[in-house]
């Protein structure tokens, strides 16, 4: 990484993490079975990467992307910048500054992440005057690209990327779209003129693939789904890139209800996985099985498998264990789900392993989230895991310094 501008941080680790106001020996010492913990961002700025299903770890797991901003505790501004940066895992977590950006939110960032099979290339979202673009960056010569586009997942030849509409998500979501633009369809119940985009990442080519019209009018219609305001969010390519998944969600009084759909790349062969009005979080298993916090008759709320198909099978998973709502992944190799919870009535946040074949349930911390950390800039864990399923980083509040990442050593749970 030669010719990188940096910034020391210090390292902490085990007993010297006293001064971040939560203390880690009397962590450890409480649960000694807890695995090894360190804190790889420091104050006074924040820091914190986002949500769970990008690729925070280059493909050698050694820099690890994050973002840092001087303010917590309120809505995002259009004119507040974040920095953009990597920490160095393997040089006392040095942080490396990347870029800024001004298209951002509380829970999901701008989108900051690695091009999946790149050792050299990032990107994340911005904003240039009245639209929302990507910067295409290679972190070692420094080379910057701007595609006319914001991007939301990519796909895992890193080829592509699907989007939807950011103006419309920040005006019916606060914290997960970006404040700056406005919705021009703020107005229309379900616009057939937005919806989600596929990008072409090297010629910045967008296309309007789905139409919040076409899903609305597709499949069973609810009786919550009528005269109300619908949007989109949280996409996710499968594993073999052949098709995606988002959730259609619609405004129920103070609240939303929500249906997971797929559909090949080119919006076609759309199919509705859940419609029972309650899905929630969810990560692929493979190209034909999703995982996903949802409430069905049999079993109630908890995660369950879905089959891609409509009318599909569906198995819970994880008895009496995965009742909880949290942000799941699937550890490489697909033996342990990487998982975590919501505060409980201590505000502690649990992330935590659970083992497939057996049912164990491995917790990995128990993180406090002061009653600040709500709402809009609450600070999910978020739990990432690293290419070679070795470490976790998470994103908690770390005393007086705020937000911070936080690693994990699990290689000898999984091993």
């Amino acid at each position: 990484m030669n010719g990188l501008r940096v910034t020391r941080r210090t390292f902490l680790h085990g007993s010297a993490m006293l001064g971040l106001g939560f203390a880690a020996s009397a962590r450890a010492a409480a649960e000694p079975t807890l695995p090894p913990m360190r804190v790889i961002t420091r104050g006074p700025r924040r820091h914190w990467f986002g949500y769970y299903d990008k690729l925070q770890f280059d493909p050698t797991g050694r820099y690890c992307l994050g973002m840092e901003v001087d303010f917590e505790h309120r809505s995002p501004r259009p004119d507040d910048v974040i920095q953009i940066g990597m920490v160095d895992l393997k040089d006392n977590d040095r942080w490396i500054e990347l870029g800024k950006s001004t298209a951002w939110c509380w829970q999901q960032g701008c989108m900051l992440q690695w091009v999946p099979g790149s050792k050299t290339t990032v990107l994340w979202n911005d904003r240039d005057n009245d639209r929302y673009v990507c910067r295409i960056l290679n972190v070692q010569s420094r080379e910057l690209r701007t595609i006319p586009h914001p991007i939301y997942a990519l796909s895992p030849d890193g080829k592509l990327a699907i989007a939807p509409d950011f103006r419309r998500l920040a005006d019916v979501r606060p914290g997960y779209g970006y404040n700056g633009i406005s919705d021009p369809n703020a107005e229309k119940s379900a616009p057939d003129d937005t919806g989600i985009f596929r990008i072409d990442l090297e010629s910045g080519r967008q296309e309007l693939i789905l139409t919040v019209a076409d899903v609305v009018r597709f499949g069973r219609a609810l009786p919550s789904m009528k005269e109300t305001k619908h949007w989109f969010n949280h996409l996710l390519l499968s594993p073999d890139g052949s098709r995606f998944v988002f959730l259609h969600r619609w405004k129920v009084g103070t609240g939303r209800e929500t249906r997971m759909l797929t559909a090949a790349l080119d919006g076609s062969d759309l199919r509705v996985v859940d419609d029972n009005g309650l899905t929630s979080h969810f990560i692929w298993r493979d190209p034909k099985h999703l995982l996903a916090f949802s409430k069905q008759p049999a079993h109630g709320s908890r995660f369950y498998l879905f089959e891609d198909r409509t009318g599909g099978s569906i198995e819970a998973v994880g008895p009496d264990v995965m009742t909880q709502d949290g942000h799941c992944t699937y550890v490489p190799g697909g033996e342990w789900i990487l998982n975590d919870t919501y505060p409980d009535a201590h505000r502690r946040q649990n992330p935590y392993l659970y083992h497939v074949k057996t049912g164990r349930k491995i917790p990995l911390g128990h993180f406090v989230s002061p009653p600040p950390y709500t709402g809009e800039w609450r600070c999910d864990t978020h739990p990432r895991v690293s290419p070679a399923g070795r470490t976790v980083v998470i994103d908690s509040p770390a005393g007086e310094t705020g937000r911070q990442l936080h690693l994990i050593d699990i290689s000898r749970i999984v091993a």
